[in-house]
């Protein structure tokens, strides 16, 4: 089983390089958004030809495979996680860097085996950054092997984390008093770079120590998410309790 899980990864790289093109293509064409919960929460027709693309080729390939995809779900799909094999998929991740061309629209593509992240793939195309990690196999960016950050000190430590999509004055007050705490013990820094998949990978590489930010959702996570714990990181709920995907 486990050849067969390193040939489904292999071909999830392909494919993301695929969707990586189908979106560098859009990125000269493309510039009409649509609003979903808010004014800062957007989608494109790109985003939904990626995600149907990706799917069509993964279901000829393996027909009895289960799916979790960001548009699927907004379209009105449960999102269920059950024991079958799983690709949970986000096919742009960073839709608002996307529109003002801002350089990091990864594709992300987890796969989940009895509810346990098997693999993740993310591809940053711009970047033509191919991050891998697998269980047991370790985590890479374009074949070099990544290491988290061994910083225990977190005065010494750079953040990083995204405000997030809503715009109420409540959540707003929230996101910024966390922030001014952070800020206040002191850290290095909080920086962002406007998707929770590259985020992750960057705390993958060691170029940040900590990502963190509430109420993401799992294709957000289940792509770097293990890259993350292979290169030697820690994924924990906010309270400090277990990670758990479907939260």
């Amino acid at each position: 089983m486990a050849d067969t899980w390193q040939e489904c990864m292999d071909y999830a790289v392909m494919l993301a390089r695929q969707a990586g093109e189908v979106v560098c293509e859009a990125l000269e064409n493309e510039m009409n958004a649509m609003i979903k919960s808010s004014p800062a929460d957007l989608v494109m027709v790109t985003d939904q030809k990626v995600e149907k693309m990706l799917i069509a080729s993964i279901k000829e390939k393996y027909p009895s495979r289960s799916f979790i995809g960001e548009e699927s779900v907004a379209a009105g799909e449960k999102s269920v996680l059950t024991d079958n094999p799983t690709w949970i998929i986000d096919p742009i991740d960073g839709t608002t860097n996307f529109v003002h061309r801002f350089p990091f629209v990864p594709v992300s593509i987890g796969f989940v085996v009895n509810k346990k992240m098997e693999f993740g793939v993310v591809y940053s195309w711009i970047e033509d950054k191919m991050y891998t990690g697998r269980k047991g196999k370790g985590a890479f960016c374009n074949g070099q092997k990544l290491q988290v950050s061994q910083q225990e000190d977190i005065t010494k430590s750079l953040l990083v984390t995204e405000l997030g999509s809503s715009r109420t004055p409540e959540t707003i007050k929230i996101i910024l008093s966390n922030m001014e705490k952070l800020l206040c013990i002191p850290v290095h820094g909080i920086w962002g770079v406007g998707t929770a998949a590259v985020n992750m990978c960057l705390v993958a590489t060691g170029g940040a120590d900590v990502y963190y930010e509430m109420g993401i959702h799992r294709w957000d996570m289940a792509g770097a998410g293990i890259i993350v714990i292979k290169a030697g990181g820690m994924l924990m709920d906010v309270t400090g309790g277990p990670f758990d995907l479907m939260s």
